[in-house]
């Protein structure tokens, strides 16, 4: 689908931000409750160390969040130990799955529209 002068395509974007080579350690957290907020998923990661930050994806259209997100560590040791002693814990009785994020894999052929 073309596009015009006038937008882009951001999710390049995104995918860049959570690159491990840009920033410190990043990593994935799945299975959240959609309930969840980024603080609290801040506060979860704390004890093990210094966040620079915490995401949750949401839906585009609805601001739902889709159950998953990431946080950033700077500090890879810290981060190790975060998800080591995160991964399959329960949270809002949901077990986590916790490990490094890995970047989006391209998608072949166009993609969807929207509407």
């Amino acid at each position: 689908m073309p596009t015009s002068s006038h937008t882009r395509d951001l999710t390049q974007y995104t995918v860049n931000y959570f690159c491990p080579v840009l920033k410190g350690a990043n990593i994935f957290i799945g299975n959240l409750a959609f309930t969840t907020t980024e603080d609290e998923l801040r506060q979860l990661f704390e004890p093990y160390g210094e966040v620079e930050r915490a995401q949750i994806i949401t839906e585009r259209e609805t601001g739902r969040s889709r159950g998953f997100g990431f946080v950033e560590m700077p500090d890879a040791t810290e981060a190790q130990a975060a998800i080591d002693g995160l991964n399959g814990t329960s949270q809002g009785g949901r077990p986590l799955t916790v490990n490094e994020a890995r970047q989006r894999e391209e998608r072949d052929g166009p993609r969807r529209p929207r509407w």
